[in-house]
């Protein structure tokens, strides 16, 4: 990437920076639950112990599930709400809201313990859902929006990155707490009241930052939209290149019009060249969901312990080991690879990586099962499948982590993209819950053999499918409509030099204008 580029984008980093700090958000929230749940006092104080003061493992499994899961089971109708909010009041203030939703439940998670019970925990993480959800399905909508194509792939891979350093600073957290607080509501209001901050620092970012100029353009206002489009690419609104982009977003917009003129829902979803759209958009998250990264991260400390790491510190440090290896490997990849080695490949090289290690752990957990007694140090066996864990990640963020996002971003137009991240949204939230709610049990229940279903499901299902979609790098987001047959290639380019001629017209018109004002 030259240094030009960065400069000349840099207000677009910016804005992905901002609305990022909510993806911040759903990766902390998704990493916290299971830690607190699994520190010992936090079990004592809500009754997740046996009479005789020994671990229930059943009761800590259901909390932790539920803990999880309803943050999930809100993000669900979040993120299917968010579509019609978005479209009304824009991108901007649409996260604004959300983003105040969501402190609103942060608080409540916080307050919690006394005669507060786990009630307060469970009401405040479905609250805290609704906004993670909104916010998690119109964030990559907005800053796809807003990047030039030359850099979208890179600029909307940032969400995954977000993604890792959440789930990341929510394992050392939980360390951290485990290691110097050992007792007192601490346990949990630290950890939970720490989300208060990323949501703080993007509600007050949002102010800084311009709407999208395809939703301004897309309610009319084309003298607003060019003039923030000009603005986020640095250059004047008379710009032959800003009239070209703009020219090519009025050109699909005018064509959806025409197309999809009283846009329903069944017209949105069932549309010529859409309904394929939606179905790459569900299967994409299904097969993310069960590929085992979310099992992984989630109940980290919970799957560490299944291989050796007993003891809460020790599980939750090499938790904490796997969340810098998912962090840095996922920068790595959005930086350098993401647009170079193309979605497809990607996805394939992923979704292989991640399956044969997979095998190798589940085949090592059966011949060497870790010692039951929590005071041995972890075995060579142990710490061999904690580093296929951590080779793992590295092949998730290299495909299956960073490029759904950025895949389904890619694929929608202007009139239906949010109703396409918000059902992609609620997709990946609907099988994240039933995920996280299974999960403790299937660890607990499937020792070994779970770690052999994720490997088949990453070879036999994410590797084929991989194979099946269309390619999407380097194309601008009005080319998908030509590459999913909604508008044929011949009439795309005829519409775009309309578009062209009426900007040179109006641009011309308004010269004149200005110096015949001159010579008055």
């Amino acid at each position: 990437m030259s240094q030009d580029s960065l400069f000349q984008n840099i207000r677009v980093y910016w804005l992905a920076f901002i609305v990022y700090w909510g993806i911040v958000l759903f990766g902390y929230d998704t990493g916290i639950g299971g830690g607190v749940v699994s520190q010992d006092y936090f079990k004592t104080h809500f009754g997740l112990v046996n009479p005789d003061g020994s671990p229930n493992k059943q009761k800590a499994n259901d909390v932790s599930s539920n803990v999880v899961s309803v943050l999930q089971a809100g993000a669900f109708f979040g993120a299917l709400g968010s579509a019609p909010i978005s479209a009304a009041i824009g991108r901007k203030w649409t996260l604004l809201s959300f983003s105040l939703v969501f402190s609103l439940g942060a608080i409540l998670q916080t307050v919690a313990g006394g005669s507060r019970g786990l009630g307060y925990i469970y009401a405040g993480r479905v609250i805290a859902g609704v906004g993670i959800g909104a916010i998690s399905a119109v964030a990559p909508a907005y800053v796809s929006e807003c990047s030039p194509k030359e850099v979208r792939g890179r600029i909307t891979g940032l969400f995954q990155i977000m993604v890792a350093v959440g789930v990341m600073i929510s394992y050392f957290i939980n360390l951290g707490i485990s290691l110097h607080i050992k007792s007192g509501a601490n346990v949990w209001r630290i950890p939970f009241g720490f989300q208060l901050v990323p949501a703080g620092i993007m509600a007050f970012g949002l102010l800084t930052v311009k709407e999208s100029p395809r939703w301004l353009a897309s309610k009319g206002r084309t003298e607003t939209a060019l003039v923030n489009l000009a603005y986020m690419r640095k250059l004047s609104p008379d710009d032959e290149r800003i009239r070209s982009e703009m020219a090519e977003i009025e050109a699909a917009i005018e064509e959806e019009r025409a197309a999809r003129k009283g846009l329903g829902i069944r017209e949105a979803f069932f549309g010529k060249g859409n309904f394929v759209r939606f179905v790459i958009a569900v299967v994409i998250f299904l097969l993310q969901q069960w590929g085992g990264q979310n099992s992984v991260n989630y109940y980290a400390p919970q799957i560490f312990q299944s291989i050796g790491y007993s003891g809460t510190s020790n599980s939750l440090l090499a938790s904490g080991i796997y969340g810098i290896v998912k962090v840095v490997a996922t920068a790595l990849f959005v930086f350098l690879l993401v647009d170079s080695l193309g979605r497809k490949l990607s996805l394939f090289i992923s979704s292989m990586g991640m399956g044969i290690l997979f095998f190798i752990i589940g085949a090592l957990l059966k011949t060497h099962p870790p010692p039951t007694d929590p005071s041995v140090a972890p075995p060579p066996a142990s710490k061999a499948m904690a580093a296929m864990l951590y080779l793992y990640v590295c092949f998730y963020s290299m495909g299956w982590g960073p490029l759904p996002w950025v895949y389904v971003s890619d694929i929608f137009p202007t009139r239906t993209r949010h109703y396409g991240l918000a059902t992609a949204s609620a997709s990946q939230w609907l099988f994240n819950f039933v995920l996280s709610k299974v999960t403790p049990d299937m660890v607990t229940d499937l020792g070994y053999k779970i770690f052999i279903m994720f490997a088949t499901i990453n070879i036999g299902a994410m590797a084929t499918f991989s194979l099946l979609i269309p390619e999407t790098k380097g194309r601008s987001l009005e080319e998908m409509d030509v590459i999913f047959g909604s508008v044929s290639a011949d009439q795309r380019r005829a519409d775009i030099a309309r578009q062209e001629r009426a900007l040179d017209h109006e641009a011309n018109e308004t010269t004149s204008e200005r110096s015949v004002e001159q010579k008055v």
